[in-house]
């Protein structure tokens, strides 16, 4: 074995070999891929990172080599020294004819390498699943044994896009003039954010560290330290419940800028974005020849698709027709009824409504049936819907196929039909009720209709990169709860300066400078221009039942350092994970992380978390409540 890792170094990676390379001499490196025995001679498929080639024992060439490659097996790591050869033509064992013996599925293809020297590095117990493209087995396994699932192609190629990513990003960034700086994972807990993880302090007994969200108050004090332009591709932490595109420990793209507006981090960004699709092969100048993605009001996106983060490669909006049903007196459906019955009697506020009703058109050329409808409602009802209301539009515009047809009234089935655009053979879908749960039920029945109707592939961007900028939200959103007014974001996002007035009258009209970069329906970036003003920061606190010296208890580093010139500045983060995972084409953020965590934040490779020892929690002054076994 000395002799290849002394002598002989590796002259090219599995994938790279090709026809031009035919007669050289060449050292190769990787895994048994798979391994043939086809009487005296012994075809192997050699992987490495860059992919695959065929290598050939035969016996009369090189015996010893033979004698090796008698014994491998899947999996085993070994070494050949050897000489390209075109595979062209060779004589069938079958029928004796002379064939083809190339491969077009491989870049390979068309070489082989025959082998005159080989070792092997690393012998392999049976593993537990195969090594394939495509895998079936269950997701449980492969994460035990992550070091395998990594040898797959797709896994790795992933892994290698976030590479080329990485790189495309300190490149631009640096570029555009941008330090790349750290800031700390161990940091004082601030409310009001995602739950944090806490680390206890053992020379601080009874005292705890908080494993940072995000770097928010420190890259905002580097614009104040004047270091003008800020980015780092940084580890975040946040102690919440996962889902497909969410882990414990994530990475994102983090950006803050001094002396800009929301225009010029825009500019910044939509910049980084075209050069990281680049990197991945990408060209979105086709999609966006003027280099910059669209925008959209935050209120228009939750009024016509439910969500701050459209999917928009397909159309079916919502219409809102909380308006229209209060004009017509709840147009004879005693479902909706109540409702206008409460705006009528000025219960509820036309411009801050706490319930509405919306309603989606599913056209006829989808020709939905009755067991369509019935998949939707049981969907509706597990987010908490009492049902799904539906009605086909049949001749002149009556409601067939529904109980609202018996008592909904001529003018307002009429008005219904022109505001929704429905025609005859369409389905109208209704949801009613509280405001916040009525946008969340439409807003995943309008993708699950898109999907049924082949309007977006199953999971993937199929070929499709809508980027969208969603603007202009409300700073504050009412806590039913808690019976006040909480940040929608963070409380240090900047309001239109028309708004500030509305701070103490109305706070639910404040709108801001906040902002989310949406693509294929996934928010792949957030962020704001930050409040450097003092006096307005403190009004915001108020208005959010945080008092003076409540806010300097748990932000006072940073309003103090705002208090010392601090300069306009604004930023955004983007989500690493999420982009590699659109990239890939793949439905699970898991699969571009190199050791993810389940959906209950388990590391089933390494077994974590674990429990420790009795003595170590007291020597963090700690005592467990829970069993330590």
């Amino acid at each position: 074995m000395a002799r290849f890792i002394d002598e002989l170094k590796r002259t090219h990676h599995a994938g790279a070999l090709r026809a031009s390379d035919i007669d050289q001499e060449v050292v190769l490196f990787g895994w048994v891929d798979s391994r043939r025995d086809h009487g005296s001679i012994i075809f192997v498929d050699l992987r490495d990172r860059e992919g695959i080639t065929q290598i050939v024992f035969d016996p009369d060439t090189a015996p010893e080599a033979h004698t090796t490659a008698e014994a491998l097996r899947s999996e085993w790591c070994i070494g050949v020294r050897g000489r390209v050869r075109s595979r062209g033509m060779q004589r069938s064992r079958k029928t004796g004819e002379m064939v083809s013996a190339t491969n077009p599925n491989l870049p390979t293809g068309e070489i082989e390498v025959e082998v005159l020297e080989a070792t092997v590095f690393g012998r392999s117990e049976t593993p537990p699943f195969e090594v394939l493209e495509q895998l079936e087995t269950k997701e449980e396994l492969r994460l035990t044994h992550r070091y395998l699932d990594l040898r797959r192609a797709p896994l790795q190629r992933a892994l290698m896009m976030r590479h080329r990513v990485n790189q495309a990003t300190r490149r631009y960034l640096s570029d555009a003039g941008c330090l790349e700086l750290e800031t700390p994972y161990l940091v004082k807990y601030t409310p009001g954010g995602a739950r944090n993880f806490l680390v206890p302090s053992r020379t601080s007994a009874g005292k705890f560290y908080a494993l940072a969200e995000s770097p928010q108050l420190f890259k905002q004090l580097f614009m104040v330290a004047g270091f003008d332009r800020y980015f780092q591709i940084v580890r975040c932490f946040r102690d919440e419940d996962l889902r497909i595109d969410r882990q414990p420990e994530f990475t994102q793209i983090d950006i803050e800028l001094s002396f800009v507006n929301q225009d010029d981090i825009f500019r910044l960004v939509e910049g980084l974005i075209f050069a990281l699709w680049e990197a991945a092969g990408v060209d979105l100048h086709e999609l966006y020849p003027s280099g910059s993605f669209p925008r959209l009001d935050f209120e228009e996106s939750m009024r016509k698709y439910g969500n701050d983060k459209p999917d928009l490669r397909f159309d079916l909006p919502h219409v809102d027709l909380t308006g229209l049903i209060v004009e017509h007196g709840g147009a004879g459906i005693p479902l909706f009824t109540p409702i206008a019955e409460r705006f009528q009697s000025g219960e509820y506020r036309a411009d801050l409504p706490a319930e509405i009703i919306k309603a989606m058109v599913v056209p006829a050329s989808a020709q939905f049936s009755r067991a369509d409808g019935d998949r939707l409602e049981k969907l509706a009802r597990g987010m908490g819907a009492g049902g799904l209301a539906r009605a086909k539009v049949g001749p002149g515009g009556e409601w067939t196929q529904s109980p609202l047809a018996k008592s909904v009234t001529p003018e307002g089935r009429a008005a219904i039909n022109a505001a929704c655009g429905a025609q005859e053979g369409d389905v109208i879908l209704f949801q009613f009720g509280k405001a916040s749960m009525v946008h969340t039920i439409m807003a995943n029945l309008r993708l699950a209709v898109g999907k049924q109707l082949g309007l977006i592939p199953e999971t993937g961007h199929g070929g499709q990169w809508n980027f969208l900028w969603v603007v202009n939200p409300p700073l504050f959103e009412y806590d039913d709860e808690a019976g006040r007014w909480a940040a929608a974001h963070h409380a240090f996002t900047r309001p239109f300066d028309e708004h500030v007035d509305l701070l103490e009258k109305d706070p639910g009209l404040v709108q801001c400078y906040r902002y989310d970069l949406v693509l294929n329906g996934f928010e792949i970036g957030g962020g704001s221009v930050r409040l450097h003003d003092p006096e307005v920061q403190a009004r915001v606190f108020r208005t959010l039942g945080i008092s003076d010296a409540e806010a300097e208890e748990k932000f006072g580093f940073l309003l103090q350092a705002l208090r010392f010139g601090a300069p306009p500045h604004g930023g955004i983060a983007l989500g690493m994970d999420r982009i590699a995972m659109l990239m890939a084409g793949t439905d699970s953020i898991r699969d571009v992380i190199a050791y993810p965590k389940t959906q209950k934040g388990t590391d089933l490779m390494t077994d974590a978390p674990s429990n420790v020892a009795a003595a170590q929690l007291t020597e963090l002054s700690i005592t467990s409540v829970a069993p330590n076994s």
